[in-house]
């Protein structure tokens, strides 16, 4: 059975909704569908998601939200209209409108895109429509719950044969409702998948596949026909965007491969990501590089000078419990070196810094600002000793700052940090080195 999660391009009128069927009934395997809620038409056109933020934002400002609602509405009757559906539509409109207007959350207001989008094709294809307020789940906490969700969801696709359920939320303890973050339908496919113990995870959008770099930034670059979910990974923490990067772990604990598939050109095989590297063909030194803009070098110097490790534990831990994201890099017993996103560091600056002083432990920090980090990931460089010194003379030729290089004891992945304002021509240099 193969689990299928199209997105808000592949959703977004009529036209796609056509495409999305054909592509479903093409294999029969495709039994459980996560839509996304409609998103752009056109370059200009505005996402449903979006005009929904925009109705809440504006109940909450104590302005009038009608010409934008009315706006939603005739996207799903156009739909509707031009599919010569018989679902009927308007009530579930009306307790939309009378939910915003009691003070609905953002949550509520955002999730009905998805809601409505699962009712339009549950009726399009024929299919059940699952609510998933009913089967996915949050803790008091606000946190997923994964274990909770995957038995109650379990329980319920062993009593259904073929099914829609929109993706992007759940619901709190409490019965309200929840979403994800943007792009948070990727996590419910991938929820699905894993209850439903699919063969294959497929997720559909406007892109063939990852490719080996950012086409903005390199001309032309290739295509990525195999990648492990941890090669994946890192490149989503240095910048790409394909996937949502929360929605990986669901379907690798369970073993379940991931393809990525565009609506528009269905015959291309995609990407495929799986657990291991073992089935790749083409073992490259690398699986792709990109970047991130917007962190820092963070250094945390002991003054003192005894022989412990306790400083370095006790910074690590603080960051933990802040929950700031770094990468760790080459450190000693006195000194801690991290790259924090900057943004997230500075609004927790403060008490990272009244917490580690706690240990009355006298240190100095300094911040190295508007680095731009680099990751090149690939199990190939294992092969490649050299790979560190061609990238740092890649760059060097270009004359582009080297600012950190770190490569992890694995060595899945390679950490290069430059200026902001060279990172593009730092990501053309390393791709040219090794393509």
């Amino acid at each position: 059975m193969i689990v299928a999660k199209f997105g808000g391009s592949s959703l977004a009128d009529a036209a796609q909704f056509q495409k999305v069927k054909d592509i479903v009934f093409a294999d029969s395997r495709r039994m459980l569908i996560i839509p996304s809620a409609p998103g752009r038409r056109f370059d200009k056109d505005e996402k449903v998601t979006d005009l929904l933020y925009r109705c809440y934002n504006q109940q909450m400002a104590g302005e009038s939200f009608q010409k934008t609602f009315e706006e939603i509405q005739q996207r799903y009757y156009d739909i509707a209209s031009q599919l010569h559906l018989s679902l009927e539509l308007k009530p579930y409109f009306q307790e939309i409108h009378k939910q915003m207007e009691a003070g609905a959350s953002a949550d509520y207001c955002a999730s009905r895109g998805e809601f409505l989008n699962g009712l339009l094709l549950s009726n399009y294809l024929g299919y059940e429509f699952l609510d998933a307020a009913e089967v996915i789940f949050f803790d008091e906490l606000g946190e997923f719950d994964a274990e909770k969700t995957n038995d109650i969801l379990k329980q319920r696709l062993e009593l259904l044969d073929k099914a829609v359920i929109p993706g992007f939320y759940g619901s709190n303890p409490d019965g309200s409702i929840r979403a994800f973050s943007r792009g948070g339908s990727d996590i419910t496919g991938a929820i699905v998948a894993r209850a439903a113990q699919a063969e294959l995870y497929e997720n559909w959008t406007d892109v063939s596949g990852f490719l080996m770099a950012d086409p903005r930034i390199v001309t032309d670059p290739r295509p990525i026909s195999h990648i492990t979910y941890h090669e994946m990974h890192e490149l989503c923490c240095a910048g790409a965007t394909v996937l949502h990067e929360d929605c990986v772990f669901p379907v690798s604990s369970a073993g379940i491969p991931t393809n990525i598939r565009n609506t528009n050109l269905p015959q291309h095989p995609g990407t495929m990501i799986t657990c291991n590297a073992l089935q790749r063909e083409d073992f490259a030194i690398f699986a792709g590089v990109s970047g991130k803009k917007g962190f820092s070098i963070l250094v945390l110097e002991k003054e003192q000078t005894d022989h412990t490790w306790s400083f370095v534990q006790e910074v690590l831990y603080v960051a933990k419990k802040y929950g700031i994201k770094f990468q760790y890099l080459p450190s000693g017993a006195h000194c801690v070196c991290l790259l924090v996103e900057t943004r997230q560091f500075l609004e927790k600056q403060d008490a990272f810094e009244s917490e580690i002083r706690k240990s009355n432990v006298p240190f100095s920090m300094t911040i190295q600002p508007d680095i731009a980090g680099i990751v090149l990931v690939g199990y190939g460089i294992i092969h490649n000793r050299l790979a560190v010194n061609r990238i740092y003379k890649a760059l060097q030729r270009q004359n582009i700052d080297v600012v950190m290089i770190n490569q992890g004891s694995g060595e899945l992945s390679t950490w290069v940090g430059v200026p902001e304002n060279q990172m593009e021509e730092a990501i053309c240099a390393i791709y040219e080195e090794f393509l």
